[in-house]
């Protein structure tokens, strides 16, 4: 039965297919599916975007050949209603008898239902209607084209189309352009009059987007006029705008020469409904007036505080709230300096990142109390947000351990809370999740959780005892965060208290850099159930278990089953092994293996104490979220343990039997970590998008460590690393993800895919994933883990595969099916495609795109 209702349903969908690709079937008749654009430039064809963009009409989109949309659109009834009534008419006692076992009403809204129209419609909204051909639209875009020639210098374009019929429905356009040749700029020179601007000019003459002996394009006057209209706005020219920029050319007896006279005219205006002109002046600040509690209600009140600092005037209706240094130190619009625009956009930039005032309001008016009328006074209003607010969210969410989650939060806001803008934000949270990698004895569904409190300080400066103005100056925008939290969690087995506080500050070095320094980060984490060891990593387990049963002699260690009991039995025989009491011996290779064992279990049962300092930077050329052609670089550099060592040194403290220093009766850990991370997206338009992206971290223990601790190391695959392993999987090296979470101190990894648009909303992807972890210079022995020389880089793994992801616009609903294209872990000649089929294959869910 199930073979023959498989074998139906193939002939069904099949059957959909063959009806649908009749690609003409809505087509009218008399009329023609455009199904080929041809341009001909200069009798050669022509693939560049900028040209076939100038189309008003394009054929319908495709898959790989396949004109999906378009044969979705075909399946779609175009008259569901009609269609419905007519199986009435044709049946004129089918109503009758539907009626009697359904109501009239629900006869009619039957009709209504998906599957009679709502599958239509959603066919039709889903599909493309055929692109037929339009001769107005055509004539348009042979409009189009020939600007867009006439725009790059090919003053004498001629354009054409033919069109070229394929059967009686279907026909493709042929456009030929025949460009001429191209003029070029010849003489330049300038008409400015007034001198002040003539001045500015001959400063930035150098830099002009118009050179003798370029090729003409339209796109090059737009930027000089833009260029200009910058320079002078940031340079005191108040009044001016682009309009006043124009340009005389002469093409005239110049042998497809252009001869450019740039022209400034001086300043034109109303006054009395009668036209005036008179020369540009160059404006300063006379005064800096900054209005602290703005708001409609408050327009037409009476000022009752104010106070002047350093050149500035402060006002507010009520009772003046704020320090003026923690105001005046966001506004750069400074008494005495030039009108200009850049210190307006960086003003309200810094007073926007302040997070306690709406967004400002900047405006200038010309100050009468100069006679010369070249002063401005700068009126900066302020509209106050509320002290307080209260805050909430809830997530559903995915992670490499967590396989779902339901996350929630409360965070109340108190602003201005010591009067210098200032930020404190205090949140409780939570988390309760589900994951099917973890010890569940009880097999509860959810099993991971997590609760919390944070503190959070933001200060609008660099909050340190000495000046840091000429270090990072106000322009960059500094701030400060002070923060404190406590969590609890449930998430391994193992349980953990987590304690965390941190001093940082940020700044942007320039407008898409950004800076990160952590003058101090620590956190001491405590293993709550270190006994349950055993029972989370099962892989260790067995390994001590299978030793075991060949040379345990004692019998209150094992259970009936003759299996190692948690905890009593694996602490003794583990000691017996380690104190030499059993038959094993150092030399032997069961003996390393328990020590190898015993050593993981301690690094990963201790209570960690972590004193960090760090840097961060990193630099995009992403302009916002819709752009694809962009990079994006991030280092860090991070140092632990050094400051303690340092004082533990100096004050010749003593250590304790490891060898090591300690800090409230706690070995910390001491290392010096280091990544780098690179993505670069191309642009391939269409929707195309090629997006690559490399990634090197490592972290070497020294002086009071030989090993990383677990939340400062590094792991591989999983739905953001290498797609065709699961997360912690992976390594290291080439040892086959022996343990239950594989970690190491070095990580490589580099991933690619090409992206692209299969139907509206849903997105496709191709994907390659490399990489892998090492342990490097910490106290891991075992050869096929560890990274020792070049040629160990190939134990780097490849994972292929291809995903499908809905675009929401707010966010991106991933999956992702990866399959083990080259498996270090194999033997030598069985590495690739060994496990190349699904039974071995990784099924990703993520939210929003990998990288």
């Amino acid at each position: 039965m199930k073979k023959i209702s498989t074998k139906i349903a193939t002939f069904i969908v099949i059957g959909i297919i063959i009806s649908a690709c009749d690609t003409v079937k809505r087509v009218p008749d008399g009329k023609l599916l455009l199904t080929k654009n041809e341009i001909l430039v200069n009798d050669k064809a022509t693939k560049d975007d900028d040209v076939i963009n100038q189309l008003y009409q394009k054929p319908n989109s495709s898959v790989l050949g396949y004109r999906l949309r378009l044969n979705l659109f075909n399946i779609a009834n175009p008259n569901p209603d009609s269609t419905f009534q007519a199986k009435f008419t044709k049946h004129p006692g089918k109503y009758e008898r539907m009626s009697k076992w359904l109501s009239a009403k629900q006869v009619d809204r039957l009709g209504q239902s998906f599957w009679h129209k709502g599958i239509h419609d959603f066919l039709k909204k889903t599909g493309e209607a055929p692109v037929i051909i339009d001769t107005v639209r055509t004539n348009k875009s042979i409009l189009r084209l020939k600007y867009y020639y006439f725009n790059n210098g090919y003053f004498g374009v001629k354009a054409n189309y033919k069109l070229d019929s394929l059967s009686a429905k279907k026909a493709e356009i042929k456009y030929t352009i025949n460009t001429g040749n191209a003029y070029f700029l010849d003489s330049l020179k300038t008409t400015i009059k007034t001198p002040a601007l003539d001045s500015l000019f001959k400063e930035i003459k150098s830099e002009a987007f118009l050179k003798s002996g370029q090729q003409y394009k339209t796109k090059d006057f737009d930027e000089e006029k833009n260029r200009i209209n910058t320079y002078f706005r940031n340079h005191g020219v108040y009044q001016f705008q682009p309009t006043y920029v124009t340009f005389d050319l002469d093409t005239l007896n110049t042998e497809k020469k252009v001869n450019v006279n740039l022209k400034i005219n001086d300043y034109s205006f109303q006054e009395n409904d009668t036209a005036r002109t008179e020369p540009f002046k160059i404006y300063k600040i006379s005064d800096v007036n900054i209005y602290t509690d703005y708001s409609a209600a408050t327009v037409n009140s009476k000022i009752t505080d104010s106070t002047s600092y350093n050149n500035f005037n402060l006002y507010s209706h009520s009772k003046l709230k704020y320090k003026p240094k923690a105001i005046t130190d966001a506004v750069f619009i400074t008494k005495g300096s030039v009108f200009a625009d850049y210190r307006t956009v960086l003003t309200t930039r810094y007073l926007n990142n302040l997070k306690i005032f709406n967004y400002p309001t900047i405006l200038y008016e010309v100050d009468k109390r100069d006679t010369t009328a070249q002063s401005l006074i700068a009126k900066v209003y302020l509209s106050p947000r509320k002290k307080y607010s209260l805050g909430t969210t809830l997530d559903v969410t995915h992670s490499n351990i967590q396989d779902i989650g339901i996350a929630g939060s409360i965070t109340e806001s108190i602003r201005n809370v010591f009067n210098g803008a200032e930020t404190l934000e205090i949140s409780g949270r939570g988390n309760i999740g589900s994951s099917k990698d973890l010890a569940n004895p009880e097999s509860k569904f959810f099993n991971v959780s997590e609760y919390g409190i944070d503190l959070k300080l933001n200060i609008p400066r660099i909050w340190f005892p000495f000046k840091t103005e000429k270090i990072i100056p106000k322009s960059m925008i500094p701030s400060s965060q002070l923060s404190a939290g406590l969590a609890t969690q449930k998430n391994i087995g193992l349980d953990k208290e987590n304690f965390t506080s941190s001093l940082s500050y940020n700044w942007n070095p320039k407008r898409n850099n950004t800076a990160r320094f952590d003058l101090l980060n620590m956190q001491y984490v405590r293993n709550l159930n270190p006994q349950n060891y055993f029972n989370v990593y099962e892989s260790s387990y067995d390994a001590l278990n299978d030793i075991a049963k060949v040379y345990n002699t004692n019998p209150d260690w094992v259970d009936d089953n003759g299996n190692l009991t948690i905890e009593k039995g694996t602490t003794g025989f583990t000691n017996a092994v380690l104190s030499d009491n059993t038959a094993l011996k150092p030399e032997d290779q069961e003996y390393k293996e328990v020590d190898n064992i015993e050593e993981r279990r301690i690094r990963l049962t201790e209570n960690d104490f972590i004193m960090a300092t760090s840097y961060t930077f990193s630099k995009t050329t992403r302009k916002d979220l819709l752009d694809n052609n962009f990079y994006l670089f991030r280092t860090k550099i991070e140092s632990a343990g050094s400051a303690l060592s340092l004082i533990s040194n100096a004050a010749n403290l003593p250590k304790n039997a490891n060898g090591n220093y300690e800090i409230f009766n706690l070995e910390y850990s001491e290392y010096v970590k280091t990544e780098f991370d690179f993505i670069k997206y191309w642009d391939l338009s269409k929707e195309k998008v090629i997006a690559f992206r490399s990634f090197f971290g490592i972290a070497i223990p020294y002086g009071n460590s030989n090993n990383i601790p677990f939340s400062r190391s590094y792991f591989a695959g999983g739905s953001n690393d290498n797609r065709a392993w699961q997360p912690y999987r992976l390594g290291p090296g080439s040892s086959g993800a022996v343990n239950d979470y594989n970690e190491a101190n070095m990580k490589i990894a580099l991933s690619a895919e090409f992206r692209f648009r299969i139907l509206g909303s849903v997105k496709g992807a191709i994907f390659a994933d490399a990489g892998n972890i090492w342990n490097v210079l910490d106290n891991v022995t075992n050869e096929k883990a560890t990274f020792n020389s070049m040629a160990d880089l190939k134990e780097l793994a490849l994972g292929t595969g291809f995903g499908l992801r809905y675009d929401l616009s707010f966010f991106v609903v991933r999956f992702d099916l990866g399959f083990k294209t080259y498996n270090p872990a194999n033997e030598i000649d069985k590495r690739w495609f060994n496990d190349y089929d699904f039974a071995h294959s990784v099924f990703n869910f993520g939210i929003n795109y990998p990288f």
